[in-house]
C-alpha cells in the first residue's frame, strides 16, 4: 500500500472512531505513521483527503467501463444497465471508506463545505463526477441536454447514498435494489417528459427512442362548398287572421217600363 492509501485509509478509520470534525491532521499523520511533511506533501487539508477518497471512486468507474471488451460498453447494451455498472462500481470503491463517510455525513452540518467539495451529496464536484459517469456508460454529458442528463443523475445517487451507508449486506444487495429502481423510475419519468404515455428505452446517448412519425397521409380535395339557394320571399300574413273577402258592388235599381 502506498503513502497515499495508508494515509486515506487511516483518516477514514479515525473519522469513524471519532467523527470527522474531531480529528485533526496531526492525529491523521500519526495513524498514519508518517511525518506531518509527507502528509503535507499529499494532502493540504482535510477536504482534499474527502476528494481524494472521491477521485479514486471516480477512477474505479473508469476502469470498469476500460474493462468491458473493447475498451467500452456496446451501444447494444442498455443505458440503464450500462449506468447501473458504473456506479455499483463506485459503491464497491468506497465501500473500505464507509464508516469514515458515513461520520463525514454526519458531520455535515458542522463543515457543509467539506461535504460539497468532497461531492459526497451535492455541489459541483458530485456533479463532475456524475458527468464522468455519464461518459463510461457511453452516454453524452456535455451541452445543455447532457447537463440535464447529470444533474438527473446526481439526484439518482444522492437519493441512494444514503441506502448505501445504512447497508450491512455483504454483498450490497439493498443497495443494489435501491439503485435499480431509482434508475428506473428515472427511466420512467424521462418517458413521461418526452410526453409519452408509456415508457421507452433510451438510445446510445442517453435519450429516449422516438418512434418513426408516420407517414403523411393524402389529404382528399375539398368539395366547392354549395352555394345557399336564395331564400323566397313570403308575405307576411298572420295565419290565424282570414284575409278579408271584398263585397261585390250593389246594382241600382232601373225605373220600370209602363
Amino acid at each position: 500500500m502506498s503513502a497515499r492509501d495508508t494515509i486515506l485509509s487511516s483518516a477514514m478509520q479515525l473519522a469513524a472512531e471519532r467523527g470527522w470534525s474531531g480529528i485533526s491532521l496531526g492525529d491523521i499523520a500519526a495513524a498514519a505513521g508518517v511525518p506531518l511533511a509527507d502528509l503535507y506533501g499529499e494532502f493540504r487539508s482535510k477536504r482534499s483527503i474527502l476528494s481524494a477518497v472521491v477521485r479514486k471512486a471516480d477512477e474505479a468507474m473508469l476502469a470498469t467501463a476500460a474493462a468491458q471488451p473493447g475498451g467500452s460498453y456496446s451501444d447494444d447494451e442498455p443505458v440503464r444497465d450500462r449506468l447501473f455498472d458504473v456506479l455499483m462500481a463506485r459503491f464497491d470503491a468506497l465501500q473500505p471508506y464507509r464508516d469514515g463517510l458515513a461520520a463525514a455525513a454526519r458531520d455535515t452540518l458542522k463543515d457543509p463545505c467539506a461535504m460539497a467539495t468532497a461531492g459526497l451529496c451535492h455541489g459541483n464536484r458530485l456533479i463532475r463526477s456524475m458527468g464522468w459517469a455519464l461518459e463510461a456508460a457511453g452516454v453524452k454529458a456535455s451541452g445543455p441536454r447532457g447537463m440535464v442528463r447529470t444533474r438527473g443523475l446526481a439526484a439518482v445517487y444522492a437519493s441512494v447514498l444514503p441506502v448505501w451507508l445504512r447497508d450491512e449486506s455483504g454483498d450490497l444487495s439493498a443497495t443494489m435494489a435501491g439503485l435499480d429502481k431509482r434508475l428506473t423510475r428515472a427511466e420512467k419519468l424521462a418517458g413521461m417528459m418526452q410526453g409519452r404515455g408509456r415508457t421507452r428505452g433510451m438510445d446510445e446517448d442517453g435519450d429516449m427512442d422516438t418512434p418513426a412519425p408516420p407517414p403523411p397521409r393524402s389529404t382528399p380535395k375539398k368539395a366547392a362548398p354549395k352555394k345557399a339557394a336564395p331564400k323566397k320571399a313570403t308575405a307576411k300574413k298572420s295565419a290565424s287572421k282570414k284575409p278579408a273577402t271584398k263585397k261585390a258592388p250593389r246594382k241600382k235599381a232601373g225605373k220600370k217600363k209602363s
